[in-house]
């Protein structure tokens, strides 16, 4: 049987968590802080779990460069739990700001003071004919997003704003032009998934498209940056949210953070009260996913997993320890590593194809196939078998696009990339 020392595991998440994390946690869950009760046992309305919450908001800050005006929330639900939050609470902070713009039409100093029958039906109206939701869909995670959105909400409101298979004979692997996407003047939120597990598509910068216009006003953008957060510096200010699912490069599976920008919070914009969504026929979201809820009671309204959040802390803790430039460090590391699998499938183009398009292949999950001999199932069942004789494991491609996909998420060592790196040369000399 392998020791955990002679795996390399690159599978798509839940990801590899470096080992000496593990084994703090693996103590912790025994026996937190000399208390005789595992991390596990103690509530979750402790100072324990409060200073481990806040411990991690402060790391994450300090890694990422958070700047002062965002919160950090941590929910549960996952990534797909956040395709539903984000319309729910993008959609009732477009209500608020639009109900202010009518309030003041009206005359009225709150909505209180307003005509009611005055006030929803100007709001009706604009919801009808203004309220959009654009999505950029450049894989199978963004789909799911635009599709949940037009689930809860009705297609009527939400605009695909881009879809990457109309440039790539109806499969994704690129990403449109720019000047071709179709964005919405005003809408409640532009949503794009930053990179693309499954397709290995990831977006090579922020797109200039969605920079403030010539009033300096920013569009209102939310991201999915499950599989790449901390991995690359990302210009915060850029985004009014962020979420991601710890189980790639921040910890394990249960818990989802959200990085939200306080101009979307109480006191700035509270959300609409649950009566006037009903009577503007929205739907009132889960209490579970209201954001000001989750940011009021500092992530504690339930029992969140408090085992998860001290993992995703102590990933972060080793990060800041490893890396003194922070997020900068990681990044030059992920490019090596990236450059030395892509180099080595590019050498052998008989052997290999690399999925995506050069332009937008992702650091994080690379995507290729084995053509070797024309047969590709069969040259990937092999190319499988061998990695894994040699520790190289969890290389299978998703099972709705097939293929071999290594991801390459931070817990990757060097050595482990070169490995991989040396195996795919060796793997396709024994083919010629």
């Amino acid at each position: 049987m392998p020791s955990r020392a002679d795996i390399t595991y690159f599978g798509a998440g839940p990801a590899l968590l470096p080992t000496p994390v593990l084994e703090n946690a693996a103590q912790a869950l025994l026996n937190y802080k000399d208390t005789g009760l595992g991390i596990a046992e103690h509530s979750h309305r402790s100072q324990y779990a409060a200073d481990i919450i806040n411990e991690a908001k402060a790391d994450l800050t300090t890694y990422l460069d958070i700047p002062d005006d965002y919160e950090i929330l941590f929910m549960q639900g996952g990534g797909s739990g956040e395709f539903s939050a984000t319309v729910y609470n993008l959609v009732g902070a477009w209500v608020t700001k639009k109900k202010a713009e009518i309030l003041k039409q009206l005359g009225a100093q709150s909505e209180d003071e307003a005509n009611q029958e005055a006030l929803v039906s100007a709001l009706k109206k604009a919801i009808d004919s203004e309220l959009k939701l654009d999505y950029l869909v450049t894989g199978g995670w963004s789909l799911k997003a635009y599709q949940e959105a037009g689930r809860i909400l009705g297609p009527e409101y939400t605009n695909l704003a881009t879809d990457a298979r109309t440039v790539n004979q109806g499969k994704f692997g690129k990403i449109p032009d720019e000047n071709t996407w179709n964005l919405s003047k005003g809408a409640a939120m532009v949503y794009y998934c930053d990179n693309e597990t499954v397709d290995g598509v990831e977006f090579p910068k922020f797109p200039d498209a969605l920079s403030p216009d010539s009033n300096g006003v920013r569009p209102i953008v939310v991201a999915d940056m499950s599989s790449n957060i901390l991995s690359r510096r990302i210009p915060i200010e850029n985004f009014s949210a962020i979420f991601f699912g710890a189980q790639k490069n921040l910890g394990s599976t249960g818990v989802t953070v959200v990085i939200i920008k306080k101009s979307l919070l109480p006191p700035a914009c509270p959300q609409p009260s649950p009566a006037l969504l009903r009577k503007l026929g929205l739907p009132v979201p889960p209490v579970i996913f209201s954001y000001e809820t989750i940011a009021k009671n500092n992530s504690l309204y339930n029992t969140l997993s408090i085992f998860d959040v001290y993992i995703a802390g102590q990933v972060l803790k080793r990060l800041l320890a490893t890396f003194p430039d922070k997020v900068d460090g990681q990044q030059a590391l992920a490019n090596q590593k990236a450059e030395l699998i892509y180099k080595a499938l590019e050498a052998h183009p008989d052997i290999y194809r690399i999925v995506p398009d050069r332009s937008v292949r992702s650091r994080m999950n690379i995507c290729f196939c084995v053509t070797a001999g024309g047969d590709t199932e069969s040259a990937e069942a092999k190319f499988l078998k061998d990695a894994t004789a040699r520790g190289l494991t969890g290389l299978k491609g998703h099972r709705s696009v097939g293929g071999i996909r290594a991801s390459n998420y931070n817990s990757i060592p060097l050595s482990g990339a070169q490995a991989l790196a040396d195996f795919i040369v060796n793997f396709a000399q024994t083919q010629k």
